[in-house]
């Protein structure tokens, strides 16, 4: 669960990152980054698709700067990856509401801007 977001900090089961991560249903990654900083590609994503479950959160930034590539989300649909992405803080509660029905779910998100 995501205890708390603000501006370049989020809280995930009580422990804090300052840099942007990936929350794995096993584990999180730090210091996640993307290749092209504020643009989400499929490349970014890769390395974590034997661990993703069907469903993806992104948070793309407090103010919704980072933006996906175009065909991220078919892409990630041909994987059987369903995508959401919204704004960080709004992207942390749909993060909780789903792990909260029991379903599996992986995020990734960006901290600041």
């Amino acid at each position: 669960m995501i205890d708390s977001y603000k501006f370049g900090q989020m809280v995930v089961d009580g422990k804090t990152f300052r840099s942007d991560l990936i929350i794995l249903p096993d584990r999180v990654v730090t210091d996640w980054w993307r290749r092209k900083g504020h643009l989400l590609q499929l490349v970014d994503l890769e390395p974590y698709f034997h661990d993703f479950p069907s469903i993806l959160v992104v948070g793309t930034g407090q103010f919704g700067l980072m933006k996906l590539d175009r065909g991220l989300e078919e892409s990630l649909c041909a994987r059987g990856i369903v995508l959401y992405a919204y704004a960080t803080s709004a992207a942390c509660s749909s993060f909780n509401n789903l792990i909260t029905k029991g379903g599996p779910v992986a995020g990734a998100f960006h901290l600041t801007c």
